[in-house]
């Protein structure tokens, strides 16, 4: 077995600083600090209490020391702070390093159990399950369980939860495997309800069925629920979620069971995120301080009893296209006082309609389009002024285009006219940028349109590469930035990185920038910042 203890201070014998010592905590026999022992001796002409000055606290004497103190000039309650701080695999080190660390390592308030926060290579479940029955309890603040890929018996699993519970842990996480043909681990709801109600604040369960029944009672302390993976009926989540009363942030992530998702009254609630719940049709909430709401997946029909300020949709993964469209459509009879509005479309088919209906409130508005393929050419760009004339109160708006290819029709080479809609006036608007800005000429239509309909516009960037991310270049910040890969899969970028570009991206960029100096550059007013972007060398690296 291989072992999880490095050097604390010193060098400790591997004997002794195994595995089995520092995951089965049983009382041993007192032996005198093994990193004391096997010291270095000094150098010539410096005496061993020079050498602990300069190497700090953990040379001073431990538990086996003569005069039996530990770290003398630090009281138990900042040590054991201190030990907390710690990373688990790290804590755990300084516990085999010392028996005072090992005294609060009993007591360790935040465990979170996986190969990688251990350092193991072998069997986690017993490992596990040692420091968790040797745990004394005191203390514990947070266990999360992280056992993907490692077929666990259900009783150790219960077991746990018993500890946790009993211990009244304020943060519990629970990620089960899935092994192929084996039946999910049914939750025991009942323990949560033994204790668990009055002390857990956060909890956090994932691969397994979670079948809350009437009558448990009243979670009086939970702020933050996420379901991964779970397997709950409708009745079932919203019985529960009827006894959350203090729930501010809910999370349900491929939840299949679920189709008609009801939020009862729940005054604390004002996050909601769903994602990927494949047979989900219906969400209806009657949280009244519901201010955020996240949509992930396919689109389903919405309701709601608050003013929901915040709404991001994203379909990228199994959604179909013209999010666009169904935003402009439909999303405004369920949330009529949206003020910051994200949506993530994987194409556009048909154009955004013009309408009478209006987003009264809507300040921020950021549209992406991010396909594996070309956007469908039947998709006008300057169709999107529809959202724009809609938002009286608008003043972001953020595009972008994500394409390996451009189909529509260029401006380049076209002696016709741009199209003009001189009807349109848009007061608030100060803040513009377009990503991925091609020659296309119905978005050369819209940046124009922008140019002379915007009177208060005080920034214009138009970006030619896909998000280029060098330093004094950065057209926009987004957290969570996607892209397709040459192989055509979806992959997250890192928040520093350039989203890459090749073949024909590369060479409408050089198109693009020929299409602003034709037909936007000189356009711009005096007084509004204008920005071009182009591709650095990072955005040209397709392998990163």
């Amino acid at each position: 077995m291989s072992s999880i203890v490095g050097a604390g201070a010193g060098t400790a014998s591997s004997d002794d600083c195994t595995a089995e010592r520092l995951l089965d905590l049983r009382p041993r026999p007192h032996l005198s600090h093994p990193a004391m022992q096997m010291q270095d001796p000094p150098p010539p002409g410096e005496t061993q209490d020079h050498v602990c000055k300069q190497n700090g606290s953990l040379c001073q004497q431990d538990d086996g020391s003569e005069d039996g103190q530990v770290i003398p000039d630090l009281p138990e309650d900042i040590r054991r702070h201190i030990h907390a701080l710690l990373p688990l695999r790290d804590a755990a080190r300084a516990a085999c390093a010392s028996h005072s660390f090992l005294r609060s390592w009993r007591c360790h308030p935040n465990l979170i159990l996986s190969h990688k926060a251990l350092g193991l290579d072998g069997d986690l479940i017993s490992k596990v399950d040692n420091i968790l029955k040797n745990h004394s309890g005191i203390g514990m603040k947070k266990l999360r369980l992280e056992l993907y890929g490692n077929k666990v018996d259900s009783f150790y699993v219960d077991r746990w939860i018993h500890i946790a519970v009993t211990a009244r842990v304020e943060e519990l996480a629970i990620i089960m495997p899935h092994i192929p043909g084996e039946e999910e681990y049914n939750f025991p709801c009942s323990l949560l309800f033994n204790g668990g109600e009055n002390s857990i604040r956060y909890l956090y369960i994932a691969m397994c069925a979670f079948r809350p029944t009437a009558g448990l009672g009243c979670w009086k302390k939970l702020t933050r629920l996420l379901l991964s993976n779970v397997w709950i009926a409708d009745d079932e989540l919203e019985g529960l979620l009827s006894n959350c009363t203090a729930i501010q942030h809910l999370e349900l992530k491929n939840c299949s069971e679920i189709v008609c998702l009801k939020i009862p009254l729940l005054e604390c609630l004002t996050f909601l995120r769903v994602s990927l719940c494949i047979n989900l049709q219906f969400i209806q909430s009657d949280a009244p301080n519901l201010s955020t709401f996240c949509l992930f997946g396919g689109l389903v029909s919405i309701l709601f009893g608050s003013d929901v300020k915040n709404i991001e949709v994203s379909c990228l993964k199994f959604g179909p296209p013209n999010i666009v469209r169904f935003a402009r459509t439909e999303l405004l009879s369920g949330a009529p006082d949206v003020e910051r509005l994200v949506i993530t479309s994987p194409n556009e088919m048909e154009s955004t309609p013009m309408l009478s209906s209006k987003f009264l409130h809507l300040k921020y508005l950021h549209i992406s389009l991010i396909a594996n393929e070309a956007i469908s050419p039947a998709y006008d760009y300057l169709s999107l002024v529809s959202f724009i004339e809609a938002s009286p109160c608008l003043e972001t708006f953020i595009f972008e285009v994500q394409q390996p290819d451009m189909k529509h029709d260029s401006v380049i080479g076209d002696s016709s006219p741009l199209r003009r809609l001189p009807q349109y006036r848009h007061n608030n608007l100060k803040s513009v940028t377009i990503i991925g800005f091609c020659s296309a000429k119905s978005l050369v239509e819209l940046a124009c349109h922008i140019i002379e309909k915007a009177t208060s516009l005080e920034r214009l960037t138009l970006d030619t590469s896909h998000g280029c991310r060098s330093p004094g270049r950065r057209s926009v910040d987004k957290p969570d930035r996607w892209y397709y890969t040459v192989s055509g899969s979806l992959t997250a970028a890192p928040p520093d990185r350039c989203l890459p570009m090749w073949g024909r991206g590369i060479e409408e960029s050089h198109r693009a920038r020929f299409a602003i100096r034709k037909h936007i550059e000189w356009k711009v007013p005096f007084g509004v910042v204008f920005e071009i972007i182009e591709p650095c060398s990072r955005c040209l690296m397709p392998n990163f």
